[in-house]
């Protein structure tokens, strides 16, 4: 399948509030939408996986100047979302949208790339492994009402 990683455009913000909703379901495609359109007006990145003209992946990003866990520089780009549709898993669209946000991150002047998953998500733990990705360390939060 030949596959095209272009930045992420207004051509593409219905297809991608898809596949945003199917990795976030918490919220509409609508608000997806909107959201999706947000970043492009803003400081993130979004990239999109292209094949046989339909968009079959997304990969959202942003630069943290604050602290990230397990990193020593600022800033570090960080990977705050990448998703495909099933039937293109397997074929590296995972992997050439995620070297497409690292390329941002250098051309932007950062020498780490970081990510995070749910501590129980063992796919993508195995995903961020097999991309390159090491663990550095695993985090559970707490919170008490005052």
């Amino acid at each position: 399948m030949p596959l095209t990683i272009a930045p992420a455009s207004t051509d593409h913000l219905d297809a991608w509030a898809e596949l945003r909703a199917d990795l976030w379901p918490g919220e509409t495609v609508a608000e997806h939408r909107a959201e999706a359109a947000g970043m492009l007006e803003g400081e993130e990145r979004a990239f999109v996986a292209i094949a046989d003209g339909r968009v079959v992946g997304f990969a959202e990003a942003a630069l943290r100047h604050d602290y990230v866990n397990g990193c020593d520089t600022s800033p570090v780009v960080f990977l705050e979302g990448v998703y495909v549709r099933p039937a293109a898993r397997r074929g590296g669209v995972a992997q050439a949208l995620t070297e497409a946000v690292a390329a941002w991150g250098r051309a932007e002047g950062c020498s780490e790339f970081a990510s995070d998953a749910e501590i129980d998500n063992v796919d993508s733990h195995a995903f961020h492994l097999g991309a390159g990705f090491e663990e550095t360390e695993r985090v559970v939060y707490f919170r008490k009402a005052l």
